[in-house]
Order: structure tokens, then C-alpha cells, then sequence
């Protein structure tokens, strides 16, 4: 009878852990979801592309290679042996093994999308998503958990927070930093100092909560697929509660104090830290031990994103690397920390704070620096190849448009919606809180001109004859009556209008960085021309507005197909009436 419950129990837990399994694999939806909020409405195809494509990509090369080096038999404690017992031996395969880890390999892959969204070619993203889910990840994951040198040394890492979202953190990190912000996130003096940081606030925080909570979810099998009790799965439930929870309060607090208001998105954020760094350590360690790593996790995300946009000038669109790298290396370290013998089904791993010294600390602190240097090393060379070979980034101009359109032909992701972009340039034509990183006419490109700028059905009347309207600030009028006077365009009417826009000093936080509300004063000036050419107007228009900010004014210009003269004024004034 003892044996039979004994068999009907692995039974049990063998399902489990498939379900565990897809359960990660859903995940994989609040990854998008979390990424697509946080980001701009122009780019959310690409970024739900990209995250279809991690898993697919993923699967493809873990069958050929990844899964062989992962959890193939062990050569000298580094790799595993590579092999194809799925196509030759597919009779005693190892499903249930090769579909967890093939789950969680493609979480280790999405992680890197939010740091680089919104400016990375697709093409590239693909291959170095390939690279990490055939080489980086499985080679460290096979320390750790494939009989190599690591797991012989008796690191711990329960459930990934160093084996994969510190990995998938330093690889965001990295590739952020040779990517560069995107367009606007920074604006420079003259020296080539940042002087600012502006906010792009996500177009879709209820996307983004929805995520979190599919992220939430979906980690009750992230890290208690691997149980092997009833009482072990209960007490990591517990635990991976209870830390995102105290994380989420604490953040709460602490933007409500530094930034006056509580900040929705850092707050959202906090909850991933918080079950980011409870990962490995959530099956040795207690209520209170959850509660301590909560805590830090926190604080330690509110640090993060302010240290890479204040201090490192990294642009990180979703807190990819304040949320996975900082607290992968937190919870990494917290097992050194906080395990205890009171947990069940751990009697040999104690933390520092529970009687065991510093021996199980010494050995979290190796692992980290050895995994940490193994991704930097790698994941830094797939770089630099990738750029070498295809570029890295896309042009100017394409990252302007957004990735939907010039990398997919997408016009929008919410066709039959209607987007207002406040944040920068979907369907907002003004809006002066996102800057194009320079301020003078004459060194901006092309494509920064037209974003600043746009122009409009610029098409030239077959008479002859057009009428030119210029929306703009209502500070640049001054400058803007001049270069048409220069020209000899002395008729104008200039008219007061309201648009959208970002409204400097109103003192809102988002993520801690200033933003600002909308509506301003703008004015609508109309000239019609004839001897002077339009391009010539057009020129000195765009030349008199440009300030280096998306939105600085857009000019429309309409062809005048009847004209009838009326002679007024004892001066003998000639007055064109268009008739359109």
C-alpha cells in the first residue's frame, strides 16, 4: 500500500510539473503584455512579434543543441554532452524535462526585449534571441543545474533568479548600453552632458497590470514546478506571495514620500522584483526571510531605474534590468542569507542570518561573479558580431514612424482605435516633451527636421498660387513673422488655436522622472504665395520653428485652383481670394 502512494504521489507530482511548465509558458503572454503597456501604442506589434518569436526561435535551436548542452551527460563540469536522442531515441526521451526547460529558457531570452524595445531591428533581435537560447543560457544553466560545477559546489538557485533573470538582466543591460536610448529619452548641453531626462509614459498601463498579473500567476510554476511535496509546494507558495506583496507595499510608500504621489508602473514593477528575487531562495527560506527580501527588492527597483536614467544614462523602457538583473543578483545572494532548516525538505542549505556562516554566502557570491562574467563575456561578443554583420539599430527615421509600420507594415496594432501619443509621435502632432537631441537647424538630419517639423500635402498648385498654413508655438511667432518678411511674404493672418502638447513645469512623476500635461496655446498662420516659391517657405518656416523637440509645428500646404482678384485701396493693393 506504501508503495503504491508512494508511486500514485511521483505520479502526481510528474503531472504537476508539466502543469508548472505551462503555466511558465503562459508567461510568456505577461511578458508582452507588460512590454507593449510600458512602451509606445507605434511599437506594440513589433514588441508582441518579438515575444512570439523568443518561444519559437527558442524551441527550434534548444532541440538542436540547447537542450544537449543543458542537461546532456556532464564534460568536465562546464557543458553538457550534445545529442539528438529526440529524433533517435524518442521511445525513452525525457519529455517532461526538455519541455520545462525549454520554458524557462524563453524566459531568459524575453527578458532582454523591454530594455532594447522600441529601436531595435528585428532582424537582429532574432538572431541574438536564438544565441542566447541555443549557447548562453544553456551552457550556465548546465552549471547549475545539470551536474556541473557549480551544482557540485552545492549552489543554490531554486528557481532561476541567477541562472535566469540575472542572465537575462545583464544581457538587457549590455545591449541597452550599445544600443543607445532612443530618441529624445536625453537631452545634452552643448558639451554632450545630459542636463535632463524625459519620460516616455506607456500608452497602456491596464496591458501592463494585466501582465503583471499573468506574470504573477504564471510564477506559482515558475517556482513551484520543481517541488517534490505537498508541504515543499505549500511553504513556496507562501514564500513567493509574501515577498512580491511587501515589495509592492514597500515601493508604494516609498514613491508616495520621494515623488508625492505612488507610482503605478514602478509599483507594477516592484511586484516582478519582488518575485524576481524570492526565486531562488523560495524553497529554503521562511515567512520572515520573504518578507526581508521583499522588502529590499522594493527599494532595490526604485534605485535601479533611477540609477540607469540619472547616473549610467541607460534608456530602459520597461525596468528590464532594475527588475531582473539587480534582484536576480539580490535573490542570489539572499540564499546565503536567509536559508533555514525550517523550511521543509531543506536540511543542508543555511544562510548567514540562520547559524551557517558565511560558507553558503561565499559559495552564492562565486556563482553570481562566475555566471555574471560568462554572460557579459558572451552575450557582449553576440553584440558586437551582430552589429558588425546587420546593425543593431534602426535608422533615425524608422524609430520616429515606429517599428509596426517600417518593420512589419503594420499601421497600427489598434486598428479601428483611435491612438493620441503623449508621450511622442503616433498621432500627436504636438508635443514638446520628447526631444530629437539637437537644438540647431542646421545640424539636424533630415528625419529629425521632419518629425520636428512635418509637412503636409506639400504639393504645388498648377496656377501657380498656394495657400500655406503653419500650426505652431505661440513663443515662436515672433521668429516666425520674421523669416516671412525676409522672404517678402508680408500678408499673413494669424490665428490663436489649442492643441496637444506637454506642458513644461506642471511636476508630475513618471517612473520618478518629470512629465507633463497636455493642452497649449498654439497659433494657426495662413499666407497665400505665388512668386516666391513654397519650398522657399516651407524652409524658412521649418528653419524659424525648430527647436529640436517632436511636435515643434506641422505646415500643411493646400494648391489654390480659382483665383479671382479684387482691386481695393486708393494704393491700388491687389487681394487674392482663394476658391477651393
Amino acid at each position: 500500500m506504501e508503495e503504491l502512494l508512494t508511486t500514485m504521489e511521483g505520479e502526481l507530482f510528474g503531472v504537476w510539473f508539466l502543469i508548472g511548465a505551462a503555466l511558465v509558458f503562459w508567461m510568456q503572454a505577461g511578458f508582452a503584455m507588460v512590454e507593449a503597456g510600458f512602451t509606445r501604442a507605434k511599437n506594440t506589434g513589433n514588441i508582441l512579434m518579438k515575444n512570439l518569436m523568443d518561444f519559437c526561435i527558442g524551441t527550434v535551436v534548444f532541440i538542436l543543441i540547447g537542450f544537449g548542452l543543458l542537461l546532456g551527460e556532464d564534460l568536465a563540469g562546464f557543458i553538457g554532452k550534445p545529442g539528438f536522442d529526440i529524433f533517435t531515441a524518442y521511445e525513452s526521451f525525457d519529455w517532461s524535462n526538455f519541455v520545462f526547460n525549454l520554458v524557462f529558457c524563453a524566459t531568459t531570452a524575453t527578458i532582454v526585449s523591454g530594455a532594447m524595445a522600441e529601436r531595435t531591428k528585428f532582424l537582429s533581435y532574432c538572431v541574438y534571441s536564438a544565441v542566447i537560447s541555443a549557447l548562453i543560457y544553456p551552457i550556465e544553466a548546465h552549471w547549475i543545474w545539470g551536474g556541473g560545477w557549480l551544482a557540485q559546489i552545492g549552489f543554490h538557485d531554486f528557481a532561476g533568479s541567477c541562472a535566469i533573470h540575472m542572465v537575462g538582466g545583464i544581457s538587457a543591460l549590455i545591449g541597452a548600453k550599445l544600443l543607445g536610448p532612443r530618441i529624445g529619452k536625453f537631452v545634452k548641453d552643448k558639451d554632450g552632458k545630459v542636463e535632463k531626462v524625459n519620460a516616455f509614459p506607456g500608452h497602456n498601463l491596464a496591458i501592463g497590470c494585466l501582465g503583471c498579473f499573468i506574470l504573477w500567476l504564471g510564477w506559482y510554476g515558475f517556482n513551484g514546478a520543481a517541488c517534490t511535496s505537498l508541504d515543499q509546494l505549500a511553504s513556496v507558495f507562501v514564500t513567493t506571495t509574501i515577498a512580491p506583496a511587501i515589495a509592492t507595499v514597500v515601493c508604494m510608500i516609498f514613491t508616495w514620500i520621494k515623488f508625492g504621489k505612488p507610482d503605478i508602473s514602478m509599483c507594477l514593477n516592484a511586484s516582478l522584483a519582488g518575485l524576481v528575487a524570492i526565486t531562488a531562495p523560495c524553497d529554503v527560506t521562511d515567512a520572515f526571510g520573504a518578507i526581508i527580501i521583499g522588502a529590499v527588492a522594493g527599494l532595490l527597483v526604485v534605485f535601479g531605474v533611477w540609477l540607469l536614467d540619472y547616473k549610467l544614462h541607460i534608456d530602459d523602457p520597461v525596468g528590464a534590468v532594475a527588475v531582473h538583473c539587480l534582484n536576480g543578483i539580490w535573490g542570489t545572494i539572499a540564499v546565503g542569507l536567509f536559508a533555514t532548516t525550517s523550511a521543509p525538505d531543506n536540511d543542508s542549505v543555511v544562510g548567514l542570518f540562520y547559524g551557517g556562516g558565511f560558507t553558503q554566502l561565499g559559495i552564492q557570491l562565486l556563482g553570481f561573479v562566475s555566471v555574471a562574467a560568462w554572460t557579459a563575456l558572451t552575450i557582449a561578443i553576440t553584440f558586437i558580431i551582430i552589429r558588425a554583420i546587420f546593425g543593431l539599430r534602426v535608422t533615425e527615421e524608422e524609430e520616429i514612424i515606429g517599428l509596426d509600420s517600417t518593420e512589419h507594415g503594420l499601421p497600427s496594432a489598434y486598428a479601428g482605435f483611435s491612438i493620441m501619443d503623449i508621450s511622442n509621435t503616433m498621432m500627436m502632432d504636438v508635443n514638446e516633451n520628447t526631444s530629437l537631441g539637437s537644438d540647431a537647424y542646421e545640424e539636424a538630419s533630415e528625419a529629425k527636421k521632419a518629425a520636428a517639423v512635418p509637412v503636409v500635402h506639400p504639393v504645388v498648385s498648377d496656377t501657380g498660387i498656394n495657400k500655406v498654413v503653419i500650426i505652431a508655438k505661440a513663443s515662436r511667432f515672433d521668429a516666425l513673422k520674421k523669416a516671412m518678411n525676409d522672404l517678402g511674404v508680408t500678408g499673413m493672418t494669424m490665428t490663436q488655436v489649442m492643441g496637444c502638447g506637454i506642458q513644461k513645469g506642471a511636476g508630475e512623476k513618471y517612473r520618478g522622472v518629470e512629465m507633463d500635461a497636455t493642452l497649449l496655446p498654439k497659433i494657426k498662420v495662413e499666407v497665400v504665395v505665388s512668386k516666391i516659391p513654397v519650398e522657399s517657405v516651407i524652409e524658412s518656416a521649418k528653419k524659424a520653428l525648430y527647436t529640436g523637440h517632436i511636435g515643434d509645428g506641422k505646415i500643411f500646404v493646400y494648391p489654390v485652383e480659382k483665383v479671382v482678384k479684387i482691386r481695393t485701396g486708393e494704393e491700388g493693393f491687389d487681394a487674392l481670394q482663394d476658391v477651393e
